[in-house]
């Protein structure tokens, strides 16, 4: 994907995400993180300490990168938190580069949402 693609598509799902909680400002990267956690984890809860919402955001991390081989599910604890562990590395310098691949990453997590629950549709999704 090319770069304008991917910023063209994260507005998309920034934009999904704020009409999805009815909120009226669009989400920054690390809030769509954390709901990714969120939903990798399978468990609502009201409230999470500030370390378990790093731990969340870690999952999301993990859980897109895996996509990219990066890292791999290796299972889940007695309290049900999934762990993986690195098997590469990123091959991207810099924290823009890297952040493109996260956005990229998360774009086909939501495209996968949208096919696996007939949810989202970024096509239909306006500006």
């Amino acid at each position: 994907m090319e770069s304008w693609e991917i910023d063209f598509e994260w507005l998309k799902v920034k934009h999904i995400v704020k009409n999805s909680f009815g909120k009226d400002i669009l989400p920054d990267l690390q809030t769509i993180l954390y709901l990714i956690g969120v939903q990798e984890l399978g468990v609502i809860r009201s409230k999470f300490t500030k370390e378990e919402k790093v731990d969340l955001m870690h999952i999301a991390v993990c859980s897109l990168l895996s996509r990219k081989g990066i890292y791999e599910f290796i299972g889940r604890d007695e309290e049900a938190w999934p762990h993986y562990k690195q098997i590469s590395g990123l091959e991207v310098q810099g924290v823009d580069a890297q952040e493109m691949v996260l956005k990229e990453c998360i774009i086909e997590y939501f495209k996968e949402l949208n096919i696996e629950n007939g949810g989202f549709d970024l096509e239909k999704i306006s500006d």
